[in-house]
């Protein structure tokens, strides 16, 4: 089968395209032929081996053979002798993270536990859009952030996969949403429904006198005392990703800073496909439909998680490992 592999770390261009043995199901897995995948912060990151704790999982000098991707939709091709809830021809997506990865692929067998069924109405490219910036979303701003009617919140990362459904996900609790992203994404964002919207080049909102009750951080670069200063009483701080050293910050600062303040600044630990189920539901009743820049061809993997790198895209990154009709 045809795959994406990093043999060694270093910018994308290192990422080799070529033919591996199609895997075979164990007990309890299937066998997904993958129909579509998307490209998330996390496959940056591990191409280049940044930040170094990652060479702690995956090898410090060189990775061991690694095929990336951890979002795919796809169809079920063969189960394995112990799975009980799903059947060839099945239509499923998931966040392969917690099982390893191998979805830049045509084929990945996968835990039968992990696997939710796709929800009917939408494409296999939507789809793979979903599980990784969407339970993010709906875990940092409802789960974490106990978001409710009236607040003001602050997404930022606006434009990127996160954001996107992030800020769909808020249009039902009535809130008022500033978005923040770089000034090509603007107009978009004001397009998705963002009340207002920032040049994060041109504006720096931790240094204005706007005060929020929620904040969604995907970029975490600045000082968590700077965040802190940009809650409301008893407002909540979430991170969900960015600079490690900003994480480590937040995670250890941020109960202190609590304790004298009562504002809540945490770092989301996702868990993957917990609530996927739910994100489902919102698909099916139309108030999340996500948004994908692309799909592209496997082909296009290297030079795409360059382009996500460099902050450019819009939404999900979205390839389309097999045409629908074949």
């Amino acid at each position: 089968m045809k795959a994406v592999v990093l043999k060694k770390y270093g910018l994308p261009h290192v990422l080799e395209i070529g033919e591996v043995e199609k895997p075979i199901p164990k007990d309890n897995e299937v066998l997904v032929r993958i129909h579509s995948a998307s490209i998330n912060d996390w496959d940056w990151g591990l191409v280049r081996g940044k930040p170094f704790v990652i060479r702690l999982f995956f090898g410090l000098r060189k990775p061991r053979v690694i095929i990336p991707g951890v979002d795919i939709s796809g169809t079920i091709e063969a189960v394995g002798s112990k799975v009980e809830s799903f059947k060839i021809g099945d239509e499923i997506y998931c966040d392969l993270s917690e099982c390893g990865m191998g979805g830049f692929a045509e084929y990945v067998c996968v835990p039968e536990e992990v696997l939710t069924k796709k929800p009917s109405i939408i494409s296999f490219n939507d789809a793979a859009a979903l599980p990784h910036a969407g339970l993010l979303a709906l875990q940092g701003l409802v789960d974490m952030g106990k978001v409710k009617s009236g607040q003001h919140i602050l997404i930022n990362g606006a434009g990127g996969g996160v954001g996107t459904i992030g800020i769909q996900t808020l249009k039902s609790y009535q809130v008022k949403v500033t978005g923040v992203d770089s000034a090509k994404k603007l107009d978009f964002m004001k397009s998705l429904g963002y009340d207002k919207v920032m040049d994060y080049k041109k504006v720096d909102f931790t240094k204005t006198e706007e005060r929020y009750d929620l904040i969604l951080d995907t970029k975490s670069n600045r000082s968590v005392f700077k965040y802190a200063r940009s809650l409301k009483k008893n407002g909540r701080y979430i991170t969900v990703g960015g600079s490690m050293y900003r994480l480590i910050e937040t995670a250890f600062l941020g109960s202190l800073i609590s304790l004298f303040t009562g504002k809540k600044l945490k770092v989301l630990f996702h868990k993957p496909n917990r609530g996927l189920d739910q994100l489902s539901k919102l698909v099916e009743k139309g108030q999340i439909n996500p948004v994908v820049d692309g799909p592209y061809k496997l082909e296009k993997i290297p030079e795409l998680i360059q382009y996500l790198g460099e902050g450019r895209q819009k939404g999900k990154i979205v390839i389309e490992i097999i045409n629908k009709d074949t």
